[in-house]
């Protein structure tokens, strides 16, 4: 892995901005709410190509999947494992009847949300999602990967290379 590559400018962009382990903490539960709530809606929309149904959600994931392998190939895999279980999830909740699917949705959306605004809250600092919107919303799941990555332990030379570049700028 090239340490000044793309995925260590994201590492460090996104870990200057998430020090506090409550801030991490909301983040590692909102994340996944915000994409079960995006995923319920996309689960209903979908075509048959040679007899096999593709859902929205479906190319939503494989376009989250491709960008992460340019990134680093063992997060985009743990990714894509995280992501097909959300998705079993945002089907399962997407069949409720009714409007029950709808108000999930919404209400993982926008609790996923105000949990990270208030983790900024804590952390004191402003989320990245009001600086750059889209960068956030491509980058904000990969990071729940790396962050479980950083709790299991696993590729600790990286973790302490961010956070020795983290403290060199401050």
């Amino acid at each position: 892995m090239n340490s000044d590559g793309k995925l260590m400018a994201m590492l460090i962009a996104y870990a200057a901005a998430h020090q506090h382990p409550f801030n991490i903490l909301v983040h590692m539960i909102g994340i996944p709410m915000i994409m079960v709530g995006v995923l319920i809606p996309l689960t209903w929309v979908g075509f048959q190509v040679a007899g096999m149904q593709i859902l929205g959600a479906h190319l939503l994931l494989l376009g989250f999947m491709l960008f992460y392998l340019t990134l680093d190939i063992w997060f985009a895999i743990a990714f894509g494992v995280g992501a097909y279980l959300l998705l079993l999830l945002a089907v399962d909740l997407g069949s409720y009847p009714g409007n029950a699917g709808w108000i999930i949705a919404a209400g993982c959306f926008f609790g996923g949300y105000a949990a990270q605004f208030i983790g900024h809250a804590v952390e004191k600092s402003i989320p990245v999602l009001v600086k750059h919107p889209i960068q956030a919303s491509l980058a904000a799941p990969f990071f729940t990967v790396v962050e479980l990555f950083k709790l299991a332990g696993l590729r600790e030379d990286l973790f302490n290379e961010v956070q020795r570049r983290i403290k060199a700028a401050a």
